[in-house]
């Protein structure tokens, strides 16, 4: 039982660190008050582009800089659709979303079944032999590049100038902008810097988690994230906890099939979405976590209106 639980332990840290980036970009992002449904495309973009240039230049370094730079023009692109040309924000993440799964599905098709470079894990001397958690640091770089995130984004909101000023614009715009602050500057600031933020978030699925490319290889997480965001109140310790228990329900799926018990497959495949369902249920109904979401979210600004 203790060697089961180890397992899954190491396995939801695997399977969460992709998800633990592409929530907290996404966190980011709606903290600025800007509501990026294009999580989905932004990953699969993200787990291309970082497979393509890994492959092609052998580098992992490469890939991740390629997936991150990538992620960035595709925050970008949402960023310069909603702040700057004031577009309708679910209707501009869909559209990303429409565009970056057809653009990787045709770019990507004479990548399928090719192998490249991946990342391999790196025990971290006596804390992978601790009993129990040691798992958690017998993974790859981004893995613990993930938990190092989730501690600079916490320090981020609530101890830096920068963090303060982005929560202040997702709460009231105008009085940032009434302290001479540019609402539509970090506003497209924090949604490039989210951007990249889930492209590395898809760059751990083509790398490490799964190396190789394949058509649907994000399977959804994109949109596992922003409901994560929801479920964490918009708190970068609660959704990393939140991808982590994603992560973890979907190890338990592999290791029920593993010591035979007898479901239909679907059964099994839908258990990690059916678990994060059931948190957000559960969370809405305990602390009613919409009223923690930022004020001005998905709320174009006007100077103007002031």
């Amino acid at each position: 039982m203790i060697d089961l639980l180890t397992s899954i332990v190491g396995l939801a840290a695997a399977a969460g660190a992709s998800l633990i980036y592409a929530t907290l970009g996404e966190t980011l992002t709606e903290r600025a008050g800007i509501l990026n449904l294009g999580v989905e495309g932004i990953m699969v973009t993200g787990a291309l582009s970082g497979f393509a240039i890994a492959l092609q230049m052998q580098s992992i370094v490469l890939g991740i800089l390629a997936a991150a730079v990538c992620g960035g023009i595709c925050g970008l692109l949402h960023a310069t659709l909603s702040v700057m040309l004031r577009a309708e924000q679910v209707v501009s993440g869909l559209a990303l979303n429409v565009l970056c799964l057809g653009l990787t599905s045709f770019l990507g098709t004479r990548l399928i079944g090719l192998r490249g470079p991946s990342l391999a894990p790196i025990p971290l001397p006596l804390l992978s032999e601790l009993p129990m958690i040691g798992r958690l640091f017998a993974q790859d770089i981004l893995v613990y590049g993930a938990y190092a995130l989730c501690i600079a984004m916490i320090v981020f909101f609530r101890r830096t100038r920068a963090g303060l000023v982005v929560r202040a614009i997702g709460e009231a715009p105008a009085a940032v902008d009434a302290l001479g602050q540019s609402v539509l500057a970090w506003r497209v600031a924090a949604c490039t810097a989210g951007g990249a933020l889930i492209g590395i978030g898809g760059a751990h699925l083509s790398l490490a988690y799964t190396p190789g490319w394949s058509e649907g290889l994000t399977a959804g997480r994109g949109w596992i994230a922003v409901a994560l965001v929801v479920f964490a109140s918009w708190d970068p310790l609660r959704a990393t906890l939140g991808a982590l228990l994603f992560g973890g329900v979907g190890a338990l799926q592999f290791r029920l099939q593993a010591i035979g018990l007898e479901l239909p497959a679907a059964v099994f495949n839908m258990l990690p979405y059916l678990a994060t369902l059931g948190v957000l249920i559960g969370s809405r109904l305990v602390s009613k976590s919409s009223e923690d979401a930022p004020t001005a979210l998905g709320k174009p600004y006007f100077r103007e209106d002031r």
